[in-house]
């Protein structure tokens, strides 16, 4: 009898500590991608983004109309070449081809480096303002809405229009 009573007892515990601790939880949820949008840094560093994206672009449409010239001209003197000279003009070509897509890798690869250069400030701007109105209204979680994971959130606990305050936004 005294171990079911205690078996009770430390269930009971157990049970009352699992309540007060879910009791202090709270959570929030914030649209991340919407907040970031309506940031007027956004546009500059959309726009610097597509000012460095199109000088790979301008040598990528040089490198393609290059590869396009020549091999126009290789076919146009394909029947007249030697099997020596065909296979090293195939080669070139092959050569061209997979420069081109290297460059296109690496522009590829230069451009997703200098958008999170660009954007690093900006997000930790937001994800500070995020934090302080947090701890202002005492939440100890904000998820972010925008990932489209947000099953159910009362009205009540979405700190969108207290962000947009905090950073100056309409």
């Amino acid at each position: 009898m005294k171990k079911l009573f205690k078996v009770v007892l430390v269930a009971g515990c157990i049970l009352f500590i699992g309540t007060f601790a879910q009791a202090q939880t709270k959570i929030a949820h914030v649209n991340f991608n919407a907040i970031i949008d309506q940031m007027p840094d956004t546009k500059t560093i959309s726009a610097q983004l597509q000012a460095y994206q199109k000088t790979f672009i301008d040598q990528l449409t040089s490198m393609q109309t290059e590869l396009q010239s020549r091999a126009a001209d290789y076919e146009a003197k394909k029947a007249t070449f030697t099997d020596a000279v065909r296979q090293a003009k195939e080669s070139e070509l092959q050569d061209l081809q997979k420069r081109m897509q290297d460059y296109q890798t690496t522009a590829g690869q230069k451009v997703e480096a200098k958008k999170d250069e660009l954007g690093k400030p900006l997000f930790d701007k937001v994800r500070a303002a995020i934090a302080a109105v947090a701890k202002e209204k005492g939440f100890g979680y904000v998820i972010d809405s925008s990932q489209n994971i947000l099953l159910v959130s009362p009205d009540a606990d979405d700190l969108m229009p207290s962000v947009k305050v905090k950073l100056g936004l309409k």
